[in-house]
């Protein structure tokens, strides 16, 4: 194989590489928008409890909840739509509010100092069925969810355990997960849940 042949395989194997890495990094992808997502990226969520700080503006700061359609009442400006903002551009939103007709180069500050409750919902062959809550504190996987309904069943087709999984866009994706490969630790995979994920558990067949 010549220089130039050689050189294209190369490319072609590190491309395919990276499509298949590229993947997995989607699939393991924790709460696109959990807690552990850095301020700039988390996006504000109904019943999150937020510090609004104005600079040297103390009679404007407020400590408050997003509503149920994603809004929060801030003074002067009044109500605010955070639908689909991120902390970084909820900031920018009110510091250009102020801006316009009450402030000169206001400065905002947004801190999360309640998140909204999370949850997942863990069916079928565990001990313990039903809805269990994602902690704020740490990352959250799926045996880490399986663990708080119960553990598994002794029926349980660890196997070819399920997780539906709906986007923000309203579309949902399946995946079949081999649970034993996570408890080894053979799995480039942990599967962290995300809020509204659902994990069934297949009983084996006898």
């Amino acid at each position: 194989m010549n220089r130039r042949n050689t050189i294209a395989a190369l490319s072609i194997v590190v491309l395919g590489a990276g499509a298949f890495l590229g993947h997995l990094g989607a699939a393991e992808q924790a709460d696109d928008n959990g807690p552990h997502s850095s301020p700039g990226t988390y996006l504000l969520r109904p019943m999150d409890l937020v510090k609004v700080q104005v600079f040297e503006e103390p009679d404007l700061d407020r400590e408050l909840r997003v509503s149920q359609d994603r809004s929060i009442v801030m003074p002067l400006i009044g109500t605010i739509s955070v639908k689909g903002r991120t902390v970084r551009d909820a900031e920018r939103l009110i510091r250009d509010l102020y801006a316009r007709d009450y402030l000169v180069n206001p400065q905002i500050n947004i801190t999360i100092m309640e998140y909204s409750p999370r949850s997942v919902n863990v069916l079928g062959a565990v001990n313990s069925p039903g809805s269990v809550v994602i902690p704020a504190e740490h990352p959250f996987n799926l045996l880490d969810a399986v663990a708080h309904s119960g553990g598994f069943s002794r029926l349980a087709n660890r196997g070819k355990v399920s997780l539906t999984r709906t986007y923000a866009d309203g579309h949902n994706e399946n995946f079949t997960i081999n649970a034993d490969k996570l408890v080894t630790g053979d799995s480039s995979n942990t599967w962290t849940v995300q809020d509204g994920d659902v994990i069934f558990v297949p009983e084996s067949v006898l």
